[in-house]
């Protein structure tokens, strides 16, 4: 077995563990200054959003010999609207101007024509409208609420509403950091977000439910012992999953890291940008909440219960009472000579009773005691009734018995 297979075998056991759920505050107080930090990005800087959503011009040139900020400088002197242009496999540009007309659109086109020295027949144009970007935008929020609340729902109906509402605030939270580092890089906001923004979610979720089905199963009847608080099981959990969601992130990771890094940064691919982006921090947004976030917030709502807190008393007081024992030298209440003693009231030995030998036989002077506890004196009725002893004949040799 590999190390790291060692160690997740380990984990799982529970025989090694990291308390995640005891440092929640620190946890907690990372997110919220990423989050914050978000926030005033996309506060200051804004969305950079696409003509998909803002309405504009798209134009497609055939193969020119002009290079890309030629291109640029030619169509934002004469839109006077900034741009975005790409240089296609062919040869060819494409060029995205927001906000523009389509009278605005045909000056535009007649002077890239005669700037690129290219055909104006061959330039292709395609035109949206702002009330078409509108509706799209409209649409997209609208997928991501009633995505929300299937997904609140689902969680209520399969676990309880406390996982329900922990999944939530973990969904926000990755939202909230995906679009803010989308507002700080300053990337085009494209259906293609759209796209990997409800890609990530998907992950999200379905690396909180795997600890989330882990809590379930070891907290069932977890008020019936003393021995873990509802926290610890928690962390428990944990732990037992950690290196599963370990290792599916990073194998996520890894291919979305060359559709950004080479696909998107080294070829240019332009809306492999905008979807490599979000799924990257996505991704590492959901890995993070699902362990740091959801499930020590689903503990923290269980320990206001009344039960838990009940339990989380027991469980205090038994380890106390341990820790007492162990160090006055005795055994904890699950370990060996745990019987009734002289710390329980009992008397134990050399405590007024007397052990009688090995041989079976009684000291001198010492009498039997009776069924009532009473010592009888030799021979009376009671020592009669006693049963033989069975070492009588133990020395006798062997034949026929008398």
């Amino acid at each position: 077995m590999s190390r790291l297979g060692n160690i997740g075998a380990r984990l799982y056991r529970g025989d090694v563990g990291y308390d995640f759920i005891g440092k929640r505050k620190l946890w907690y107080g990372v997110s919220i200054l990423i989050t914050i930090t978000a926030i005033v990005g996309l506060a200051v800087r804004g969305l950079n959003m696409g003509i998909e959503f803002e309405g504009g011009a798209v134009l497609t040139t055939p193969k020119t010999t002009a290079s890309v900020q030629q291109t640029k400088e030619t169509v934002e002197e004469e839109s006077g609207h900034p741009a975005i242009v790409q240089q296609l496999g062919n040869g060819g540009m494409r060029i995205q101007i927001a906000g523009l007309d389509t009278a605005k659109s045909t000056e535009v086109k007649e002077s890239l024509s005669q700037n690129l020295k290219v055909d104006p027949n061959k330039i292709d144009t395609q035109l949206v409208g702002p009330s078409w970007g509108e509706q799209i935008a409209n649409k997209a929020w609208l997928g991501l609420g009633i995505f929300m609340i299937l997904v609140v729902i689902y969680l209520a109906i399969a676990f309880e509403w406390r996982m329900a509402l922990a999944a939530l605030i973990a969904l926000i939270h990755d939202i909230t950091i995906t679009v803010g580092v989308y507002s700080l890089v300053g990337f085009e906001v494209t259906p293609g977000t759209v796209i990997g923004l409800l890609t990530i979610l998907g992950y999200s979720l379905y690396d909180t439910v795997v600890v989330f089905d882990s809590l379930r199963e070891s907290s069932r009847n977890v008020t019936k012992q003393t021995k873990y608080t509802y926290s610890e099981i928690a962390n428990r959990s944990i732990n037992s999953t950690l290196v599963r969601s370990i290792n599916t992130t990073v194998v996520a990771l890894l291919p979305v890291a060359g559709l950004l890094f080479i696909g998107g940064g080294l070829l240019g691919g332009g809306m492999l940008n905008d979807i490599a982006l979000s799924l990257f921090v996505g991704l590492a947004a959901g890995a993070y909440s699902s362990i740091f976030i959801a499930t020590p917030l689903v503990a923290d709502f269980k320990e206001r219960e009344p039960q838990i807190k009940a339990l989380a008393k027991r469980v205090k007081a038994k380890r106390l009472k341990n820790e007492d024992r162990e160090a006055r030298g005795e055994h904890g209440e699950d370990g060996p000579g745990d019987g009734p003693g002289p710390q329980d009231g009992f008397p134990g030995p050399g405590h007024g009773s007397v052990q009688a030998p090995d041989d079976g036989t009684a000291p001198a002077g010492a009498g039997v005691v009776g069924p009532r506890g009473r010592n009888e004196a030799p021979g009376s009725p009671a020592q009669r009734r006693q049963p033989p002893s069975r070492n009588r004949n133990r020395n006798r040799p062997s034949g026929k018995r008398r």
